[in-house]
């Protein structure tokens, strides 16, 4: 029963400061031996100047594809040495509590969207309704075949209308609520649905607080930039630029802003093998996982393209794979485009994806399994690192000085960045890249005729028919920082990454017509706390 009382005190902000919960972002169920954790930097080998391939167990080497002849790095970079530095947790979540709910307004650490998704080809809606906490102390998302109608827009009419999203979803963020800049933060996690049936799009990730995902608006010329430094080339494409020497909304002038995305892990999961179809020059096929940095400036020139492996001085140097991993060679970034679809832009940007593939088994949609990202900041002295690991083996290692000796003016980031974990379905992942012959994939609806389900990839609509809905299960979600590195940070607005009062004159951006305010004021709790209730 003390438990009980500690947690129900816990969970409501006012209460946080009447029962002085250690940390007040700290979760009194985490056991005390996660308190602490030590970075594994010891783990990422030095780089090796070699050309892309496949890094992983023997039993795929006789499988792996030719890679390019003449290796597309040149200048050794030397990946961090790093100080194995004990970091103490600083947020957690371990979702014990039953029936636990995160509507907007309903917890002081998250917030479940209620609303359409308009980013990248999304076929869901975002509901509330489908996180919650189940019994065995896990958060649930799950993800149905179910309508809902909402007032949409018709892209090729120009105008608003009534549409129909055939699927329901979960997104939680933890905007505006919850950020750090630099430390740890690890999920142990299993994965929704079947491992070798396409259409799914779990994810854990990081996004700068300037941008507040599918909230379109405020991502513009914001996502992904990362670029402190005046580029000048770039002004008009990055809205917060370091060319702009004068004072708005207490953002520091000189100083380029914006909103960097980490992919913690991005999950694909599907049938289809490495070294065949869409993933022949490829050694890892599906079920995998993206490890990603995604940044602006990305590479406006001598790309390379998608499928294909970089050529000589394509790409970036100095990147560290472990066991079982695959250049994403099928994702580079994204040329972002706006106002009409044949004129170019000024504001119109590349952005990079620099990613990493990591191969799956059955066993990763079975069980939970440990994702994990380790962010040093870029200081005087560093140019910082970002270091991945699925169950603490290396996924994947990129130095700061990789993007730093590419000349493009991006960084590892140095922004306030906040936690996002949702399931998505999206025709840009997992589907067939080719409609089936008679099929003209306009229309994606279990429950429609030939037409509206042929487009899905297979047994996509039997595997949603069924009684259990896929569920993505978190276990926890937790962050450590180094309390002696004074770049590590806690707040979504600091005093040198200043977020609040942009988004407080700019709050339509962040939020639909129909809101009065981007969050809601926390309703749960308000009740005593009992002082003598340990936990």
């Amino acid at each position: 029963m003390e438990l009980r009382i500690t947690k129900v005190c816990f969970f409501a902000l006012v209460s946080l400061v009447v029962c002085g919960v250690q940390g007040g972002w700290i979760d009194p169920d985490t056991p005390k031996e996660f308190y602490e954790t030590i970075p594994f930097a010891s783990r990422v080998p030095p780089w090796r100047p070699t050309p892309w391939y496949w890094h992983g167990d023997d039993d795929y080497s006789d499988n792996s594809t030719e890679s390019p002849t003449v290796a597309p790095t040149i200048n050794p970079t030397m990946s961090p040495t790093g100080t194995p530095d004990t970091f103490e947790l600083v947020f957690s979540d371990e979702f014990n509590a039953p029936g636990r709910t995160m509507e907007d307004g309903a917890d002081p650490r998250w917030t479940a969207l209620n609303k359409n998704d308009y980013t990248n080809d999304a076929l869901h809606y975002y509901s509330h309704n489908n996180a919650k906490t189940n019994e065995n102390g896990e958060l649930e998302i799950k993800t149905e075949a179910a309508d809902t109608v909402i007032l949409g827009f018709d892209d090729v009419k120009g105008e608003k209308a009534v549409v129909t999203k055939h699927f329901r979803s979960a997104m939680l963020q933890t905007w505006n609520k919850f950020c750090f800049t630099g430390g740890i933060a690890e999920a142990e996690v299993q994965l929704p649905g079947d491992h070798d049936v396409g259409g799914l799009w779990p994810a854990f990730w990081l996004l700068g607080n300037l941008a507040r995902h599918t909230y379109v608006s405020s991502s513009t010329n914001v996502w992904p930039w990362s670029a402190t430094e005046c580029l000048m080339d770039k002004r008009r494409e990055q809205l917060f630029t370091g060319c702009d020497k004068s004072t708005h909304f207490g953002l520091e002038p000189g100083v380029g802003r914006g909103a960097p995305e980490i992919d913690i892990f991005e999950a694909q999961p599907g049938p289809i093998k490495h070294n065949t179809d869409i993933f022949l020059e490829s050694v890892v096929g599906q079920p995998f996982i993206s490890t990603s940095y995604q940044v602006a400036p990305g590479r406006p020139s001598n790309r390379p393209g998608p499928g294909y492996w970089p050529g000589p001085g394509q790409w970036y140097d100095g990147l560290v794979q472990g066991n079982k991993t695959n250049l994403n060679i099928l994702f580079y970034g994204n040329y972002n485009h706006f106002g009409l679809a044949n004129k170019v832009n000024i504001k119109d940007y590349w952005s990079d994806a620099i990613s990493i593939n990591r191969q799956l088994g059955e066993e990763h949609f079975n069980s939970t399994h440990k994702y994990r990202i380790e962010w040093d900041v870029p200081s005087e002295t560093s140019d910082g690192y970002l270091h991945w690991f699925l169950d603490d083996k290396l996924v994947f290692a990129l130095n700061g000085s990789s993007l730093t000796e590419s000349g493009l003016g991006s960084t590892i980031s140095s922004e306030p960045m906040y936690i996002l974990l949702n399931t998505a379905i999206s025709k840009q992942w997992g589907f067939p890249v080719k409609c089936p012959t008679g099929c003209d994939c306009k229309k994606y609806d279990c429950a429609g005729d030939y037409q509206s389900t042929c487009g899905f990839p297979a047994n996509f609509c039997k595997m949603m028919s069924k009684e259990d809905k896929p569920t993505y299960k978190i276990n926890y979600v937790r962050v450590w920082q180094n309390p002696s590195d004074p770049s590590h940070k806690m707040g979504c607005s600091l005093p040198d990454r200043p977020t609040r009062r942009y988004i407080e004159a700019h709050k339509s951006n962040y939020m639909l017509e129909t809101d009065e305010e981007p969050l809601k004021e926390i309703q749960t709790g308000g009740g005593e706390c009992d002082p003598l209730a340990t936990g």
